[in-house]
């Protein structure tokens, strides 16, 4: 009998402890947004709070503006919020295999706060009382990815995602060292560079649906090892196999070397050959694009001129990092007869070979 009282007092103290633990909020004083202790328990009494996007994926470009959708509102009414708590909005970026959340937003009543390099680049649209759509500005490589908005109104709350995916290229890279010789953090440096980022795995398989076939393996942001391949053949997996994107899974970020995937955007400034009366040599090219008001381009900016722009041109030219290329968009005799693509010539001698020159002057 007494284990029996003692087992009923014990489960009443637990009970009132969850209660309090509960039904403790901020301190209306406390203009703190920082990660709050709070428990999410959807209320029996009162209608559900829902959270919805009104669209999953929005598409855009770098430099672009972007709103990620987001409104909520209580299950079978119009009302926005019930008025008796605060309403929290808080927007994340996920990380590619969803472990970890990078804050991007958080607003509560008149107090806002933006993180890293969000800051100053976005804000709430607000359009309705329900509105938690979060407008992002002058759009960077970086931005592509999924977003979470996270509503929390009391001990209620829901959540949708959001994904932005930016029109661009992706390209294999590798550098003047050869195939193979990039760990994961060189290849993002290289792809930096370049005026690119290291591509996500849905960005090469969209590459891939297009068109893209490449043999060499190539690191990806979530630190995967993967290929291309829409023309199977016996250097590249073997003749028999199916198309598509190989995966050598996940290795070593310091120890294992592999080129990389890069992805770029649209730029806002001017792509082009520089008309010269001679061929000249990498340090020549340079001060020639620098005397034409411009500087020497770099290999993301011919994908992209080439990719998005169509931009076309049988000349062989200079780039930043010491390699020779030329885009070809119509293929024709002499000129890439057999495709599309940014022909590569290779790392000529930068000292003794003679070259045109791409040059790239940005828009102020």
């Amino acid at each position: 009998m007494k284990k029996i009282l003692l087992t009923v007092k014990m489960r009443s103290l637990l009970f009132l402890v969850l209660i309090s633990i509960c039904w403790a909020e901020p301190h209306p004083n406390n203009s703190s947004l920082e990660h709050e202790g709070i428990i999410h328990i959807q209320e029996e009494n009162g209608p559900r709070l829902l959270v919805v996007a009104e669209q999953t994926k929005v598409f855009t470009h770098r430099g672009g503006n972007v709103t990620l959708p987001c409104k909520f509102y209580h299950e079978h009414t119009s009302t926005a919020g019930s008025g008796t708590h605060k309403i929290r909005v808080k927007w994340t970026k996920l990380t590619s295999d969803y472990l970890k959340e990078v804050d991007v937003f958080v607003a509560m009543g008149h107090h806002r706060k933006s993180y890293g390099n969000y800051q100053g680049r976005v804000f709430l649209k607000e359009s309705s009382e329900n509105d938690a759509s979060l407008v992002i500005t002058d759009i960077m490589l970086e931005d592509y990815g999924r977003y979470k908005c996270e509503v929390i109104e009391g001990l209620e709350d829901d959540t949708a995602v959001v994904a932005l995916d930016l029109e661009g290229v992706v390209f294999p890279y590798s550098p003047r060292l050869g195939r193979y010789n990039l760990n994961f953090r060189e290849a993002q440096q290289a792809c930096r560079g370049q005026d690119a980022i290291i591509a996500a795995f849905d960005q090469l398989y969209e590459a891939w649906r297009a068109g893209l076939d490449w043999c060499n393996a190539g690191w990806l942001s979530d630190g995967s090892v993967q290929y291309p391949i829409t023309k199977p053949r016996e250097p590249c997996g073997g003749r028999n196999t199916v198309p598509g994107v190989r995966n050598y899974g996940f290795w070593d970020k310091e120890r294992s070397r592999y080129d990389v995937f890069c992805f770029t955007s649209n730029f806002n400034g001017r792509f082009y050959y520089l008309i010269h009366p001679t061929k000249l040599t990498y340090d020549e090219a340079v001060q020639a694009c620098l005397k034409d008001g411009a500087q020497i381009a770099k290999v993301g900016q011919i994908f992209a001129a080439w990719k998005l722009l169509g931009y076309d041109r049988c000349d062989a030219g200079w780039l930043a990092d010491g390699s020779v290329r030329y885009p070809i968009s119509r293929p024709r005799k002499r000129c890439s007869p057999n495709e599309a693509a940014v022909r590569f010539v290779g790392f000529p001698d930068k000292k003794h070979k003679l070259y045109g020159v791409y040059c790239f002057r940005a828009y102020n």
